[in-house]
């Protein structure tokens, strides 16, 4: 077991993300401006949605995405539940994945790896414990081992030990099979949606009872 990856993690890993990154956003530029054209007659604006997620050793930074819902509010001005602001075009870009693509451009800036645990919500942070927070020893990724294991489908805890196995895992045999796994994985549209919500339910924390992770 080697949490740091060796010599591909070390010296390889980083410039494969920055040419890769490089090409996708040249190659899939007509896509950029179809899907940022499409959201804003169907959303409005921000056509990109920006949030702040912790990344490698728990920097945040700013994460860039497509907008997929609305900024519908109650009476109160607060925000309606995610189901109701997600539109049925929201779904489509999420079921396809477009929504994630101006996360290239986090990958090309370096805060984010196109292989890694997935960036998560920063008032989580507290939340973990110590076998949790190892996810951020590694730079978060576009896509995971969590992510072609289920998806927003499984538990927190199932994605959080899948998080850990892959920072103690880190191959470059193993990125290519999470990035082939991750096509086919797009394409069947699996796991987007949990058992029941519309997105992945909050991470709420650990029970006080012991909790057993898989090596």
């Amino acid at each position: 077991m080697n949490p740091k990856g060796g010599i591909y993690a070390k010296y390889i890993k980083r410039p494969m993300d920055f040419i890769l990154s490089l090409i996708a956003i040249i190659v899939l530029s007509p896509v950029f401006l179809i899907v940022a054209l499409l959201v804003r007659i169907n959303l409005g604006s921000p056509v990109i949605f920006k949030q702040q997620r912790p990344g490698l050793n728990e920097k945040i930074f700013t994460m860039y995405k497509f907008r997929t819902m609305t900024d519908e509010r109650d009476e109160n001005g607060e925000l309606l539940p995610d189901s109701e602001r997600l539109t049925k075009f929201g779904k489509f870009l999420r079921s396809t994945s477009l929504d994630e693509l101006p996360e290239l451009f986090n990958i090309l800036k370096g805060d984010m790896s196109i292989v890694g645990p997935r960036p998560l919500l920063v008032q989580y942070l507290p939340l973990y414990n110590d076998h949790q927070r190892r996810r951020h020893e590694v730079r978060p990724g576009l896509t995971g081992l969590a992510q072609v294991n289920g998806r927003n489908a499984i538990t927190w805890e199932e994605k959080f030990n899948l998080d850990v196995q892959y920072v103690d895992h880190v191959s470059f045999l193993g990125d290519w099979k999470i990035i082939f796994r991750t096509v086919k994985k797009v394409f069947v549209r699996e796991g987007i949606n949990s058992e029941t919500s519309a997105t992945m339910e909050p991470f709420t924390g650990n029970k006080k009872e012991d909790i057993i992770y898989e090596k």
